[in-house]
C-alpha cells in the first residue's frame, strides 16, 4: 500500500506535467482514499469504467480521458453527477492524464502505438510534440497497412487516398483526435498519416494531396498508453492493476 499523494509526486514529475498546456486537468480529479493498494486504469472515465473499478475494488481509477474539460457546462447534474456520485460514494480517486500521456516518449499513445504496430518511431513535430514520425520496417501499399492496422487494433480503419497500392515507407502519426495534424504530415512528406479521427476536409486533402489518411479510431488507438502508465506505476510502488476495456467505436 503506498499514499495517494506518492504516486500524484512521481506521475507529475514522470510526465513533466508543467511543460503541457492543456484543456483538462493532469492529475487529481476527484479525491478518494488516501492509501492505495490497487488500480483500474481505462482510456475514458465512463460509468462504465467506474463500475469495473468498483466491482473490483479499485482505490484508484486512472485515464486518459477524465471527466473535466474547459469546453464542457460547470454544473455537475445527469451523467456527470452520476459518475462523480459513484466514484465518491465508492471513495475511488479519479487521476487523468491527456496531452503529457500522449506525448510521453516512453509510456506515451504515440510511442506504444508505435510499438504495437511494429514502426521504426525518427522523431517528434507540432505543437507540444504531439506529432510523431517514422517509417516502416518493410514497405507496404496504403491498403496493406490499412489491414494490418486493422488486425492489431481489432478494428477496421478508414483508408482516404489517391491510389490504395500506393507504396508507404515513411508515416507520421497522432492518436485520438489529431486529424487536425495532417496538414503538418503533409509537409513532413510522409505517404500515410494515421490518427483516430476524421472531419470531412481530411478526404480532400488526401485525394489532392496524395498522402493517404488512416483514421483508426479514438479509443482503439489510445489503448496503450494508459495501460504503460499503470504497469510503470505498478512496477515502480509495487501495486496491483488491472486495464478495462470497452467496446468504442469511435
Amino acid at each position: 500500500m503506498v499514499s495517494r499523494k506518492e504516486i500524484l509526486d512521481w506521475c507529475s514529475q514522470e510526465l513533466a506535467l508543467s511543460q503541457f498546456r492543456d484543456f483538462s486537468p493532469n492529475g487529481l480529479q476527484i479525491e478518494g482514499t488516501r492509501d492505495i493498494s490497487k488500480i483500474v486504469c481505462a482510456v475514458t472515465a465512463s460509468q462504465a469504467a467506474i463500475d469495473f473499478a468498483i466491482a473490483q475494488q479499485a482505490d484508484m481509477l486512472l485515464v486518459h480521458h477524465g471527466m473535466f474539460w474547459k469546453s464542457e457546462p460547470s454544473i455537475i447534474t445527469g451523467w456527470k453527477k452520476q459518475r462523480i456520485q459513484s466514484l465518491i460514494t465508492s471513495n475511488i480517486n479519479l487521476v487523468g492524464y491527456h496531452l503529457p500521456l500522449d506525448a510521453h516518449q516512453q509510456w506515451g499513445n504515440n510511442v506504444q502505438l508505435a510499438v504495437k504496430l511494429g514502426w521504426v518511431i525518427d522523431g517528434y513535430s507540432g505543437e507540444q510534440n504531439l506529432l510523431q514520425y517514422g517509417r516502416l520496417s518493410q514497405p507496404q501499399s496504403s491498403k496493406e497497412l490499412a489491414q494490418h492496422i486493422a488486425r492489431v487494433l481489432k478494428r477496421e480503419p478508414l483508408l482516404l487516398c489517391h491510389d490504395p497500392h500506393q507504396p508507404v515507407q515513411r508515416l507520421a502519426w497522432c492518436s485520438g483526435g489529431g486529424q487536425s495534424f495532417f496538414q503538418q504530415a503533409i509537409e513532413l512528406g510522409v505517404d500515410v498519416f494515421i490518427t483516430g479521427e476524421v472531419s470531412e476536409p481530411q478526404y480532400h486533402l488526401a485525394v489532392e494531396s496524395g498522402v493517404g489518411f488512416i483514421a483508426a479510431g479514438h479509443h482503439a488507438t489510445e489503448r496503450y498508453g494508459i495501460q504503460a502508465l499503470a504497469a510503470a506505476i505498478s512496477a515502480q510502488f509495487k501495486l496491483s492493476y488491472q486495464f478495462f476495456d470497452e467496446a468504442n467505436p469511435v
